[in-house]
């Protein structure tokens, strides 16, 4: 079976962080990063060259296939910050019908402006997020 791809490195986050060529995109990350660390009570690690992630969360699916990756966390893209969280979103459109302009992937969020989102709401999620499995 095909190893994962993405797994938590010793990468440092800030120098990641930094170097995101976009500065609105940049100063969102900073934020997010921060939220994110408040709201788990980690520290963030780079998964991969380009996901900032917060613990860890281990998966198997029926076809056996199994891997871990973080629990919640986000990557600055160009077009959009992504979202990951471990946990079924459907559970959760009440908190994302409150959150503020997004698209939605199948375990994913895409948001294009954080000042344009609820602060209170994204905490919200991602604490609900945090510890739904």
């Amino acid at each position: 079976m095909a190893e994962n791809k993405t797994k938590a490195t010793d990468a440092p986050v800030g120098a990641f962080l930094n170097g995101v060529a976009l500065e609105g995109r940049r100063n969102d990350a900073w934020r997010l990063a921060g939220m994110m660390a408040e709201e788990t009570g980690e520290q963030p690690v780079m998964w991969g060259n380009s996901i900032v992630g917060f613990g860890d969360h281990h998966y198997r699916y029926a076809s056996g296939r199994e891997g871990s990756i973080c629990r919640v966390g986000f990557s600055p893209r160009k077009s959009a910050t992504v979202l990951y969280l471990s946990c079924d979103l459907d559970q959760l459109q009440s908190i994302l019908d409150r959150l503020g302009p997004h698209e939605r992937g199948v375990g994913c969020l895409y948001i294009k402006r954080l000042d344009a989102i609820d602060d209170d709401v994204l905490r919200e999620l991602i604490r609900v997020a945090w510890v739904q499995r």
